[in-house]
């Protein structure tokens, strides 16, 4: 999962960023957005719709086998298939993302989408620069809490009209920390090293209580987190804070409250990246990782947050793309049987829903979009994330029905799994949206922040800072500076543009270029592992910039409040904590 890269600009609108894919570029970004009207697009020829029929109510797995038995092999096909599309609306559409819609699907709208292919999910995304997934979120369909209800309740009321009666499954990937899809207006918890230092699974499983009831409230019903990684190499940028750290025991723990809140709020959580993506410094957006470790080593460092994760009631599984040597050597994990059906299924006894990767990513496209997805399917997953062509995903499924590369069986085993967990969480009370953002999330996640920042180098007590204060930062990290600035004032220092004592703030994917040898206090808010080259007579590492994190932070540098955190990695010359 690689970053984006400096040269593309964090779109919000699709008209912005136009896949590749597209042979024609949608309109300018300077016209006025206008609605795209058609007609629903019709299913393929091949198949007509099976007749809608609402499904009985009560038991999840039995309405799930009473919505299978009323599917044509189209509408099984549809319900393994989980794109994402263009348009913060389910219905209305400027010309942007209009075409891209087109070029992904053939359709103008996310809810002519569903209607086409039948789908059983959609993924929401969000593009940002600094986003280690960034290559595989072209677009943007999420803006804040409102918005976000509403398009999801266009895309279930578009859901309910297909066979069966099934809701939709509707995921997206909120992290926190540097992988947060919906960032305004919700609660910003930390990144999962943030609660790694903390070392408190209580505090993690209330935050994570907190970031679900949201979810549940915009109408997500899927969160592609925890990552339940264990960190191996500090060259391993593209998991780094999305981890809750290296040590496999502690992450255990933390990946177990992380469920526990996402799944009590009635939000399945989704632990990635199996079989774990910590012990490599590669990454899946760009090629085939390979992880050399031996198989005892696997089985100490890289499943026990994985077992723990799915002892605690975890829904959801994401394969990873990744080369496991000791596991199915040379291949993928998403296409290996002996790792999505013998390991997970088999020696982890998961009985929830498997989902793959983004299948536009590299590793997945070394085959055509309809093999890919049926070997995805035959190696045990149940759910294709983002097929780079959704008409020739379904087409490939459905020829591999008709041609015997695909048995009927294992397409109807993923579909049941699928709809169980839908119905599932389907009937729990969504909250009202009032709960998104307020003061008692606000203190729950606060605690864990208080508890996370962790002092590497400078005194344990009393204020780190003294007299007037400056506060700095890389050009592009101008709202966390700014919210610094605003928390140290809260906490009574006179902050000034130039002259003070700096405080410098660096974060994701700075260098050693980006640190200021004369700054009093350097603070990082990621992965500590910078800080080995900073000169500050005081470092600190906070591992997220979201403003809880940031007013966690001032009150330690007023000498308000301890820094009780340790870092959860080791740091070259450095201690876990020098407190």
């Amino acid at each position: 999962m690689t970053p984006a890269g400096p040269k593309k600009m964090a779109a919000v609108r699709a008209a912005l960023v136009v896949p590749l894919l597209l042979a024609a570029a949608a309109c300018g970004s300077d016209e006025e957005p206008e609605p795209a009207a058609s007609a629903p697009a019709a299913p393929p020829p091949s198949a007509a719709p099976s007749d809608p029929s609402p499904s009985p109510s009560g038991d999840p797995s039995a309405r799930a086998a009473a919505a299978v038995a009323a599917m044509s092999d189209t509408d099984l096909a549809g319900q393994v298939l989980m794109p994402y599309a263009y348009g913060s609306s389910a219905t209305v559409v400027d010309k942007g993302s209009a075409a891209g819609n087109q070029g992904l699907a053939g359709v103008d709208t996310p809810a002519e989408m569903i209607a086409k292919y039948r789908l059983g999910g959609l993924i929401l995304v969000s593009f940002t620069a600094k986003d280690p997934t960034g290559a595989t979120n072209p677009t943007t369909n999420v803006e804040n809490p409102e918005q976000v209800r509403k398009l999801t309740d266009g895309l279930q009321e578009a859901a309910r009209k297909l066979p069966g009666g099934a809701p939709l499954m509707i995921g997206t990937d909120q992290e926190y920390g540097v992988v947060t899809r919906i960032t305004e207006g919700v609660t910003m918890l930390p990144s999962a090293m943030g609660a790694g230092a903390a070392a408190q699974p209580g505090l993690t499983e209330a935050a994570w209580r907190a970031a679900g009831e949201e979810l549940a409230a915009m109408g997500v019903t899927v969160d592609f987190a925890p990552v339940a990684d264990t960190l191996g190499p500090p060259a391993n940028t593209v998991i780094g804070s999305r981890a809750f750290g290296s040590d496999p025991q502690a992450n255990a723990q933390q990946v177990a409250a992380a469920v526990r809140g996402l799944e009590g709020a009635g939000v399945a959580a989704g632990l990635k990246h199996f079989p774990g993506h910590g012990h490599t410094s590669g990454d899946s957006h760009e090629g085939l990782p390979v992880i050399s470790q031996s198989r005892a080593a696997w089985t100490a460092q890289d499943l026990p947050p994985f077992r723990s994760g799915v002892g605690a009631g975890a829904g959801v599984v994401m394969s990873g793309h990744l080369d496991v040597r000791a596991l199915d050597k040379g291949v993928p994990a998403t296409f290996s049987k002996k790792i999505m059906t013998d390991v997970l299924r088999g020696q982890l006894k998961f009985t929830g829903v498997a989902v793959t990767d983004a299948m536009n990513m590299p590793p997945a496209m070394k085959w055509p979009p309809g093999e890919a997805a049926v070997r995805a399917l035959n190696a045990g997953n149940d759910m294709l994330l983002m097929p780079p062509n959704l008409g020739a995903a379904r087409d490939g499924i459905l020829a591999g029905l008709k041609g015997g590369s695909l048995k009927k069986e294992r397409l109807v085993e993923a579909v049941t799994r699928i709809l169980t967990m839908k119905f599932r969480t389907a009937a729990r009370t969504r909250p009202e949206l009032a709960v998104v953002g307020s003061p008692e999330h606000e203190k729950a996640v606060a605690a864990l922040d208080a508890a996370s920042i962790t002092v590497l180098r400078g005194p344990c007590s009393g204020a780190l800072l003294s007299g007037p204060v400056t506060v700095t930062a890389p050009g592009d990290r101008e709202v966390a500076r700014v919210n610094l600035v605003r928390a140290l004032q809260a906490q009574g220092f006179k902050v000034q543009a130039a002259g003070g004592a700096v405080v410098r703030l660096v974060g994701y994917g700075d260098k050693s270029v980006d640190l200021d040898p004369a700054a009093r206090v350097t603070v990082m808010m990621d992965t500590p592992h910078l800080l080995a080259s900073s000169r500050s007579p005081v470092l600190v590492a906070t591992y997220s910039s979201s403003k809880l994190s940031l007013n966690a932070l001032a009150a330690v540098l007023a000498g308000k409040a301890q820094a009780p955190g340790r870092s959860p990695v080791a740091v070259t010359g450095l201690p876990r904590t020098a407190c």
